[in-house]
């Protein structure tokens, strides 16, 4: 596994898609934590939070080459005629990719150094909200990585990671328009007790919006640490990565 990883994070470095990465969030964290700085007020959380909403951006591009770029080189087919651990290439490239956004959280953790230093105390709500950024990298990177398996088109990839992480963005949203949907269809079809409408409302945008892991996480910044939300991203990443396995392992079998 160690090789896989080690080869697997370099390569971020040998193409552009590393620094691309980097880049992007590099700026908008620079841009987030001078726009607070110059404002005098600085919340680091706040900071994380809002760079959570690139993932929609960063993970389609740092994972849509992670089996396309070895079907390219045709290096692809030694995982399946070798008797390496389909599931070390698997976690390979997974802890290559959230070693990438370490690395690119660096620059947090400098802006948490100039904070500091500036005498701003920094509060258990900051180390709240990166726990959950690694937390739901795990999860989104896990998503990218099933796109990766499941298409032989590096476009084609970062497109369905990028509207699968849209659409888990929206859920809230989604959750509230399908409540109201409901409500509204009760109302025409007759039902006009308005406590059964609300009740239906209520109890749909609560069945769509417990798939969500904004909502689930969302204490954390307060310094209100829950173990249901971490169990919640980490066995969805599990799950995502298994089926990353299974699909790679039923082509293994093809190969014979």
């Amino acid at each position: 596994m160690y090789a896989i990883f080690k080869r697997e994070f370099l390569s971020y470095f040998r193409t552009p898609v590393g620094y691309v990465a980097m880049a992007i969030f590099t700026f908008i964290s620079g841009f987030v934590f001078y726009s607070f700085f110059s404002n005098g007020f600085v919340n680091i959380s706040e900071e994380i939070i809002t760079l959570r909403s690139l993932f929609v951006v960063i993970v389609p591009i740092i994972t849509m080459g992670m089996f396309a770029e070895d079907r390219k080189r045709g290096t692809e087919v030694l995982y399946y005629t070798t008797p390496i651990e389909l599931f070390s290439v698997i976690l390979g490239k997974f802890f290559a990719a959230i070693a990438l956004c370490f690395v690119m959280f660096i620059n947090v953790f400098i802006h948490m150094i100039v904070v500091a230093l500036c005498g701003v105390h920094l509060n258990i709500g900051i180390f709240g909200s990166i726990l959950v950024f690694f937390f739901m990298a795990a999860l989104f990177i896990s998503i990218g990585m099933l796109t990766s398996v499941l298409t032989d088109n590096q476009i084609i990839s970062a497109i369905v990671c990028f509207l699968i992480i849209f659409v888990v963005q929206m859920i809230s949203a989604i959750g509230e328009y399908l409540g109201t949907t409901v409500s509204t269809v009760m109302s025409f079809i007759g039902i006009t007790d308005a406590s059964a409408r609300t009740a239906a409302k209520q109890s749909v945008s609560s069945i769509v919006t417990w798939f969500d892991p904004f909502i689930k996480t969302s204490e954390f910044r307060d310094g209100i640490f829950s173990v249901s939300a971490l169990v919640f991203c980490f066995s969805f990443a599990v799950f995502f990565l298994y089926l990353s396995f299974r699909i790679l392992e039923k082509k293994r079998w093809s190969q014979k």
